[in-house]
């Protein structure tokens, strides 16, 4: 390995720690404080970054995402259920009704839906996920 290899890793190395101690990244999240801490940074380092896909730091906010996402799905589980009973159990959780998801479509369209007598599409479904916050794929 050359001197200028070693180097470069040290540096990497170094920063990792600096990385790992300020924000916990070593490892899965811990506990509700580490997923809030983490979900806070990625997400004010997200405002600052601009729309550009080459921004390395974008990988970074990626990484954290990845993170949240593996702690919330094993400390919160969401219950595999139809699609219509979920986006039920979602309302109920939000204290939402029919006539706050308007994005989705009219309260006839939406009363449908939940009684399973229509099936949701690709455009409702990323309404959905964006509004609970969740992965389009319990949808489906």
């Amino acid at each position: 390995m050359s001197t200028r290899t070693v180097h470069r890793t040290d540096k990497i190395t170094q920063a990792w720690g600096v990385l790992d101690k300020a924000l916990g990244l070593a490892g899965p999240i811990r506990d509700e404080a580490h997923h809030a801490r983490l979900a806070e940074f990625a997400e004010s380092l997200a405002d600052t970054l601009p729309d550009d896909a080459g921004e390395p730091l974008w990988g970074l906010v990626s990484l954290i995402g990845e993170r949240v996402a593996e702690y919330e799905k094993r400390a919160h589980p969401l219950p595999e259920l139809p699609p219509h009973e979920l986006l039920r159990e979602l309302m109920t959780e939000w204290g939402l009704n029919q006539s706050d998801l308007p994005e989705v479509g009219t309260q006839s369209i939406i009363s449908e839906i939940l009684s399973g007598k229509r099936a949701l599409n690709l455009r409702q479904i990323k309404a959905l996920a964006k509004r609970f916050v969740v992965p389009m794929e319990v949808f489906v």
